[in-house]
Formats: C-alpha cells, structure tokens, sequence
C-alpha cells in the first residue's frame, strides 16, 4: 500500500480561518491531480457546513456503530474531495471495544487505495481531541493571524505538544496578512518565544492575504476557489498547496494509513 500524507491544520484559536484554510488548500491539492480527502475533526460539521453548504446524512459515528461503510459516510465536494463528516469525537474512540477498533482501521484500509493526502480540520484550542489528531498526524500546520491571542494560543498549543507529547516539528501558515511582511512578521514572533522556551523546530509555509472575496464565498456557501478563483487569497492558496505538495511522504509502514487510525486510537486511549 502507498503511504498517505496526514496532514492536520490546526490554531490556538478560533477566527484565524483555519477551517477556510483547510478546505481550500484541499481543493488546490485535488486540481494538482492529487486524491484528496477531508476530514472534519471537529464536533458536529458546523464548520464545513457553513463553507461548502453540505448535509451530512451519516458521518463517522454510523462507522463506528457498524452500520455504514467509510465510502458511505464519504461526501463529494468541490474538485472531486471527499468529506468525513465530524462524528461524536475522539472521546468515542477511546471507548472502543477490540471489534470495533478492528472494524475501524479497516473502514480506513478501504480507503487507503484511494487517497494521496488526508488533510485533518481540527477544532480550534487544546482540547483532548486537537491533540488526539495532531499527534496521529504525519505534518501539523498550525494558521495564525494578527492578533496577539493568535500568537499565544498557537504558541500554548504547541508548547503542550512538545512537552507533554515531545512533537518537535510544525509548519506555519499566516493568514488575513494585510501586505507582504505581515505574514513573516507573525511568524517570527512565534518563532522567537519558541526557540527560545522549547525544542521545537519551525517552518514557515507561507501567508494567505485578506480578501474581501473569502467572505463572499462563507456568504454564499461557496469554496473561495471555486467561487473567486482568481481572488488573491484563492492565488495565495494555490502557491501553498504547490509547496505542501513537495513535503516528502512518510516513510516505511508507519505512513500507511491504518497506522494513522493507530496512532489516533492510542493518543484517544492517552488522553482519556
């Protein structure tokens, strides 16, 4: 089986855009050619909901009861992603019986053939169920923007995750920049206080510009690539889907997707 690439897109807190971060940059990477699913981490699909206009009528949970495959919970969306609906959370599978953790990884093993990136939208914050799929991911993006509480919850974040769980390495996206230095501005802000209180190592993405053409597209319940795609914002994410793209692949057995619900599993089993 070919290795997937689980990359979970995260923020110390809500209103950065993280979530419009995810399923644009998912879309950029699906018209690169590549199989792109989505996975809504957090609880209920408010979030995707509100961008794409979607109605989810089954979503993990009816998985993990055994009543639906994962293809049947999967929803299309724009260029050809697929969706996981949020189900009940991570909480849930901390409690699984061996059956239905077996019955798990293989709902993901079905899967496995048919993905090149699972890209993870997380809740915003640090609860136990941010953290179970950060650490089951493979690259973590943390999306900050220009506000003082951005820096210090995205720092607060990735503090506990280097000392509780000794995760050194994340990528950073600045977003809602309002000129070119804006973006490398916040990003060494972060950078500093980390380097200077932990043994993290920092990645600077890139920057997604403000544009008025992102809350258009939340308005009409629209992708901003599908709904301006030649906005700036829309040009912004397709030059960071173009780098996410050259992020090598997970190596060995470890990369298979299975081995991400593991992973997922144990970190649920952790925290709770």
């Amino acid at each position: 089986m070919r290795p997937v690439q689980v990359i979970a897109v995260s923020g110390g807190k809500g209103g950065v855009g993280k979530s419009n971060i995810s399923v644009n940059l998912s879309i950029a990477l699906a018209e690169m050619r590549r199989r792109v699913v989505l996975f809504d981490a957090d609880l209920g699909l408010a979030n995707i909901d509100v961008l794409l206009g979607l109605k989810a009528t089954n979503t993990l949970a009816d998985v993990l009861a055994g009543t639906h495959s994962l293809m049947d919970v999967l929803i299309n969306g724009p260029s050809g992603i697929k969706i996981v609906p949020a189900s009940s959370g991570v909480q849930r599978m901390a409690e699984l019986s061996a059956a239905e953790h077996a019955g798990l990884i293989n709902a993901f093993n079905e899967l496995s053939d048919q993905v090149d990136v699972l890209v993870i939208d997380t809740a915003a914050g640090i609860s136990d169920t941010v953290v179970s799929f950060v650490r089951a991911a493979n690259e973590v993006i943390i999306v900050v923007c220009d506000e003082p509480s951005s820096i210090t919850d995205a720092y607060a974040l990735i503090k506990l995750l280097n000392k509780e769980y000794g995760m050194q390495r994340f990528r950073v996206i600045a977003n809602m920049t309002r000129n070119a230095q804006e973006g490398t501005s916040m990003f060494n802000k972060l950078n500093t206080v980390c380097e200077r209180f932990l043994d993290v190592t920092l990645q600077f993405v890139g920057q997604v510009p403000f544009d008025e053409e992102v809350r258009n597209a939340v308005r009409k319940q629209k992708a901003l690539l599908e709904f301006a795609p030649s906005s700036k914002a829309a040009i912004a994410i397709r030059g960071l889907a173009q780098v996410v793209d050259k992020w090598p692949l997970p190596s060995g057995p470890s990369g298979r997707l299975e081995f991400f619900v593991e992973r997922l599993l144990r970190a649920a089993n952790d925290r709770y």
